[in-house]
């Protein structure tokens, strides 16, 4: 599918394409999101590119009051949280994204179990560009 090597900076290039891809064992077929060079499961060394559906359901969550400096930029903090968490995708892999579709001052009515979807969150512009990982709950 790629010729990308099997790193962090693969996997962000691939979110700046709106594309969640994990690197699968050509050995055993275990799937690693975010991406390892050779699987952790069998010691294989050939990994593939694959992209995930996106799709999956809210596995944990947090809503964050006390935000990291580029939140805070964004006008996040003790008046406005913003909640995170991890999603099981319907593929196995799990992965952590920010929490979309929620209200992160009412923590009770947000529920695990949730389907949730993949959507990209582009923040800056032109070479300052960068896509962050979202999942946007229904239901």
């Amino acid at each position: 599918m790629s010729d990308k090597e099997f790193t962090n900076a693969s996997f962000n290039q691939f979110l700046n394409d709106k594309r969640l891809m994990a690197s699968r064992c050509k050995k055993c077929g275990e799937l690693y999101l975010p991406p390892l060079p050779l699987c952790r499961k069998c010691g294989g060394r050939e990994m593939e590119w694959v992209e995930m559906s996106g799709k999956g359901k809210l596995a944990a969550f947090t809503c964050v009051a006390v935000a990291p400096t580029f939140m805070v930029q964004e006008g996040y903090g003790r008046d406005k949280p913003y909640c995170s968490g991890i999603v099981q995708l319907k593929e196995g892999p799990k992965i952590s994204g920010r929490i979309l579709g929620v209200d992160p001052q009412q923590p009770e009515k947000i529920a695990v179990g949730t389907p949730a979807t993949a959507e990209y969150i582009e923040r800056g512009q032109g070479e300052e560009k960068k896509t962050y990982l979202g999942f946007r709950l229904s239901g």
